[in-house]
């Protein structure tokens, strides 16, 4: 059943309703409709990995900035953008999903943001380009600032930067984790993500890196014994582990641990919220979200209540 009608903000919704079905855990996506959004969007195997996970809804979402009008004489933006999520929502509705697509005016992450929180979303994928050729700390400046303010679990999905018509990096999302740890609360809020990830997950590998500033901890448990136990819960669920324990650079090393075993995804867990300004990633995180080769999937705290 399909159901079209105009949010409060006057923007056309569309609803593939299938009322017998449960709808398990949500996912927004967000697109631009440009060729780095269709290629991750349109993805046979990325969708069945959302599946796998317990994706049951995704809310597709493209965000018209402020200061971009419909178009010129003669040309509707408008029509030709909702084509393009009409297109992207039967492919969706194809893998047996419910779609629910928004188009709303403003800026993009915050938007993005916003609806997230609106429809309850339990993690939100957006498309990266990759590294830059010219500087490889930069990526899309959506997905930048959507890993530093994010609500929800954030998955960047990596694409070709330079292909015309781009393909996906690591297309199985979660068949190969790295998950990098520092045993804080934020690393293991980001390790319980593995309870909804481990049905689509078969090899993981857990990293430690001792920096300069551990100096003086070691009297603390080991690092391996600590790793071992969340390996321990891995393997419980099937899934083949290894584990990795580095002195350097924690965001050097995570990323050289990332180049030998070639994760699909690499799994961190982001800051808290800063007292100045804006919720903030620790400098690890946001090295890794801006520099990995292949997808990362960014836990920030829980939204406030």
């Amino acid at each position: 059943m399909s159901v079209r009608w105009p949010d409060s903000h006057g923007v056309n919704r569309t609803l593939l309703w299938k009322p017998d079905e449960e709808p398990g855990m949500r996912a927004l996506c967000a697109t631009d409709l440009s060729a780095a959004s269709e290629a991750a969007i349109e993805n046979e195997t990325c969708l069945d990995c959302l599946g796998r996970i317990g994706i049951g809804t995704i809310h597709l979402v493209t965000v018209v900035p402020a200061n971009v009008h419909s178009g010129m004489p003669g040309i509707n933006l408008d029509r030709r953008r909702q084509q393009g999520l009409d297109r992207y929502r039967d492919v969706i509705a194809a893998a047996g999903f419910e779609v629910e697509t928004h188009v709303v005016r403003g800026t993009p992450y915050r938007r993005i943001n916003g609806i997230a929180e609106t429809v309850r979303a339990d993690l939100t994928v957006v498309s990266s380009r990759g590294q830059s050729p010219l500087e490889n700390r930069i990526i899309g400046s959506t997905a930048r600032n959507l890993a530093r303010t994010t609500v929800v679990p954030l998955l960047v999905s990596r694409v070709e930067r330079e292909a015309d018509d781009p393909d996906v990096l690591r297309e199985h999302l979660f068949q190969r984790i790295l998950f990098a740890t520092d045993f804080s609360e934020h690393a293991d809020r980001a390790f319980d993500a593995f309870s909804y990830l481990h049905p689509a997950t078969e090899e993981a590998t857990l990293v430690h890196v001792r920096s300069s500033k551990d100096a003086g901890a070691d009297s603390g448990p080991d690092p391996r014994e600590r790793l071992a136990e969340h390996a321990g819960t891995l393997e419980g669920w099937g899934i083949e582990t290894r584990i990795e324990v580095r002195e350097g650079d924690p965001a050097d090393e995570i990323l050289d641990v990332e180049a030998d075993v070639t994760p699909s995804t690499v799994v961190v867990g982001s800051k808290g919220r800063s007292r100045i300004r804006r919720l903030l990633l620790g400098s690890v995180s946001e090295e890794v979200v801006a520099r990995a080769a292949g997808n990362v999937f960014l836990v920030p705290p829980p939204r406030a209540v």
